[in-house]
């Protein structure tokens, strides 16, 4: 007889136990991936709703907004933008800025029609999308001009000045230094503040050939000038009349002068090629300064400019009142319009009764 003890059977699992252990395990999968489903939709999904939920209100859509310089904090420009109801969930603002790492803004930005989400709004608030207006109007030289730049734009005006004197970079646009003026036509213009010379002046040259339409251009062939011809004729007549009626007549004089190829012996050249701005009378010394601004000592149009012009002065040009004359000078009595003349001896005579009057003034 055998002395070996047979090991007793292993204990039975039911077949239902093992489907119990299964569906143990079966949820404990499930709870798991429902918990890094939900880590995965807080941490990513649910910052992408926050971003793009619309939280910018409607009636700011498509306006500029001013953002004050005391703000110097994001928490402080959410607090702004919802105590201005520009926004209606500064949380998600905030949320957005700080994700998005934008900088902290001031001055001046358009909010386009389109802007509605916290993320559009954070794309539109940095420092290249600022913008500032830009009044143009009464500007003499490109230095001075270059000076009004530098005060609104984030360039300074030296370095406008040295843009302004690049004739390689003017040339590629049909510009020289002389004639930098002519592509700023006065207005009001919104532009990036952060632009550089070079942006500023590409974004003035679309102004610049939106106001040059066909019709304008087409005039300007007829009178066989460029653009920038009739604008510098156009900034003489501005200086020579504020009398905006006779500007067309004034206008018809420089270019019947032009066509017999007289000297236009304006007189504000000469204060120009003098650079005195003060002067009131121009007198013999100042017709002798040797310039080729000074049109009493050259024929044809000065090199570019002498001033600003105004679109009234252009269009006087572009519409110039067809006539006789050849001479003008202003009339004995103090209006600031002035008498024409087709003969010399008829401008004499009109310029011995102007300064018999002066002299009893």
């Amino acid at each position: 007889m055998s002395s070996e003890i047979t090991p007793p059977p292993p204990p039975l699992i039911s077949p239902r136990q093992g489907a119990g252990s299964r569906l143990k395990w079966v949820l404990i999968i499930f709870a798991f991936l429902l918990t890094i489903g939900s880590v995965v939709a807080y941490l990513f999904l649910y910052p992408m709703y926050v971003e793009r939920k619309a939280i910018v209100a409607e009636k700011v859509r498509g306006k500029i907004i001013h953002i004050p310089t005391h703000i110097g904090t994001l928490e402080q420009l959410a607090d702004w933008l919802e105590a201005e109801k520009i926004i209606s969930d500064k949380a998600a603002y905030l949320q957005t800025a700080q994700r998005q790492k934008q900088p902290v803004v001031v001055g001046s930005y358009r909010l386009a029609k389109d802007v509605q989400s916290a993320r559009d709004l954070v794309r539109v608030l940095r420092p290249q999308k600022r913008i500032a207006e830009l009044i143009l109007h009464n500007i003499r030289t490109k230095e001075q001009l270059a000076g009004v730049l530098g005060k609104k734009l984030e360039a300074d005006s030296a370095a406008f000045v040295q843009f302004f004197n690049d004739s390689m970079a003017l040339s590629a646009s049909g510009f020289r230094p002389q004639t930098v003026m002519a592509a700023f036509v006065p207005n009001t213009y919104e532009l990036y503040w952060a632009g550089t010379p070079a942006q500023t002046w590409e974004r003035m040259l679309q102004e610049y050939h939106k106001f040059w339409t066909t019709e304008r251009l087409n005039k300007a062939k007829a009178l066989n000038m460029s653009p920038q011809e009739v604008y510098t004729l156009a900034s003489i007549v501005e200086t020579e009349s504020q009398y905006k009626p006779e500007r067309t007549r004034i206008a018809g004089v420089y270019l019947n002068r032009l066509r017999e190829k007289w000297a236009l012996q304006a007189d504000p050249t000469v204060i120009f090629a003098v650079g005195d701005f003060e002067i009131r009378r121009v007198l013999r010394t100042h017709l002798e300064t040797v310039s080729p601004y000074n049109t009493y000592l050259n024929t044809g149009l000065p090199p570019g400019p002498i001033y600003m012009a105004s679109v009234d002065a252009i269009d006087a040009v572009l519409n110039y009142e067809q006539h006789k004359y050849m001479f003008f000078c202003a009339r004995p009595d103090g209006s600031g319009a002035h008498a024409f003349a087709e003969t010399l001896a008829a401008h004499n005579a009109n310029a011995r009764a102007y300064h018999a009057w002066i002299s009893k003034q």
